[in-house]
């Protein structure tokens, strides 16, 4: 097979053909780094490699199948983490030049289990700064362009890996969602990603016990990001929140009967702005959904207080781990990041306390309506992307937003719920730019999201389109 041929295989075929030996992983490395060097320096999507090192993880990676050796679920897959995750002796700049030059001594939970599975990290993908915002750019590597219109984002803040999905630079990527930064850059990339639930993948936060921020897979198609969630996903005791479950179930078939099950669609989550271009795709999911025989009705539950139970946990978690980089480089972080944390350092216990009293109502309420449905589709966002030298929209259909992050609400309503959630491909808008469709399941129902986003992404096939980047 020619190199180009490689990239575009699905990590499945390519974790296959290295096990039965049709492809070496030294093969598949050469040709993932001959993609990166051809398309990387137009979207700046990986930010550090270390292509020496790739390849001697390639060689050993094929050694170990020539001794026989026990292979991972993820064996001789090139892949690079988000440069928000620790990674042992490769730089980790968290998209701040506080960091810049910082080399972890170890490797996040995410990171030892990719190690595990056979997987081999050869860089870092880029990010907003601590992952602040979903227009990834940062004063360490610049932006991060949309390999559909490379003036346009990419989302963020998962922005890099989503990038280096569609460009074929990686045939898997990991990610991290607070707001919608796994869904976000998927959705934005036309590629896949997976919020899980909390604790479904241990660890992302110095706050152990939070379940706003999750790490989590992407991947180009549903059944490559259940591969992928199959290796991180499990128990740790060093996550207080991690679910007793092991992750490799996850690999199991994805195929099911959908004749009959209920879904809720909310074209716009009971009142949000949604651009038309982006309502007119998602609205046309609902054929699709009741050609696999749902029974799909317009509803929603009731969303309030979901802005202000948001809103008050991350600022009150990122003043939690930010203060004091705010009072020793106030000069090196940005505006946005600096309002989000002295706004956390004016809340009171009591704003906390009722934050938290809103956001077990607003639970239960969603789960109450979910006895009736298995599952809500609505859009990953509100916009289709945006400028690139834009730092975030402002209004959405002549709704002014009140802050850097109210044009993300459909993605963190989800997110102060808690429930798994993801972003598959649904469409294009006229100028050509991809458009998600948003699957949330029931509470701990990873598998189930897994299941709807397969039998979806099966239906249409909107993720075969390649971005005009690569000349296709």
């Amino acid at each position: 097979m020619t190199g180009n041929e490689i990239c575009y295989l699905t990590a499945r075929e390519i974790r296959d053909k290295i096990r039965n030996r049709d492809l070496s992983a030294v093969e598949v490395m050469e040709a993932h780094l001959a993609q990166i060097e051809k398309v990387n320096p137009t979207v700046n999507a990986i930010v550090t490699l270390h292509p020496d090192r790739a390849l001697d993880g390639a060689k050993a990676a094929d050694a170990a199948i020539s001794n026989g050796e026990s292979l991972g679920p993820l064996h001789g897959l090139p892949t690079a983490v988000k440069d928000l995750t620790l990674t042992k002796g490769m730089r980790t700049t968290f998209g701040s030049p506080i960091y810049k030059d910082n080399v972890p001594d170890r490797d996040a939970i995410i990171v030892e289990r990719i190690k595990k599975a056979g997987a081999i990290i050869i860089g870092k993908t880029n990010t907003p700064e601590f992952g602040a915002g979903s227009n990834t750019f940062n004063p360490v590597f610049g932006a991060t362009l949309n390999p559909y219109d490379t003036s346009k984002t990419c989302g963020g803040s998962s922005g890099g890996a989503g990038v280096s999905l569609a460009c074929r630079m990686l045939p898997i990527a990991d990610g991290t969602d607070l707001g919608g930064s796994l869904r976000n850059p998927a959705n934005f990339n036309n590629v896949v990603g997976l919020r899980p639930s909390p604790g479904r993948v241990p660890g992302v936060s110095p706050l152990g016990w939070s379940t706003l921020a999750v790490p989590g897979p992407m991947a180009r198609t549903v059944g490559d990001l259940a591969l992928h969630l199959s290796a991180i996903a499990g128990p740790d005791n060093r996550s207080p929140i991690s679910i007793e479950q092991p992750g490799a179930g996850f690999a199991a078939p994805l195929e099911r009967d959908f004749a009959g099950v209920r879904i809720a669609y909310m074209p716009d989550l009971d009142g949000l702005p949604v651009d038309p271009r982006v309502a007119l795709k998602i609205k046309d999911c609902v054929g699709v959904l009741e050609s696999l025989g749902c029974v799909v009705d317009e509803a929603a539950p009731d969303f309030s207080n979901a802005d202000e139970v948001f809103k008050t946990l991350r600022a009150w978690g990122t003043a939690s781990v930010r203060s004091e980089l705010l009072e020793q480089h106030r000069d090196l972080i940005k505006g946005t990041i600096i309002s989000e944390i002295e706004t956390g350092l004016k809340l009171k216990a009591s704003d906390v306390g009722r934050a938290e009293k809103m956001r077990t109502s607003y639970f239960n309420r969603v789960n109450s309506f979910m006895n009736t449905y298995e599952f809500m589709v609505m859009p990953v966002n509100q916009v289709p992307p945006f400028d690139a030298t834009t730092e975030y929209p402002t209004e959405i259909n002549g709704v002014q937003m009140e802050s850097y992050i109210d044009w993300m609400k459909s993605c963190y309503y989800i997110s102060s719920l808690g429930h798994p959630a993801a972003s598959v491909p649904c469409g294009f808008t006229p100028e050509g730019l991809p458009v998600g469709l948003q699957i949330v399941g029931r509470h701990h129902d990873d598998f189930g999201v897994l299941q709807l986003a397969n039998a979806f992404e099966k239906a249409t096939m909107f993720g075969d389109r390649l971005p005009g980047i690569l000349g296709i």
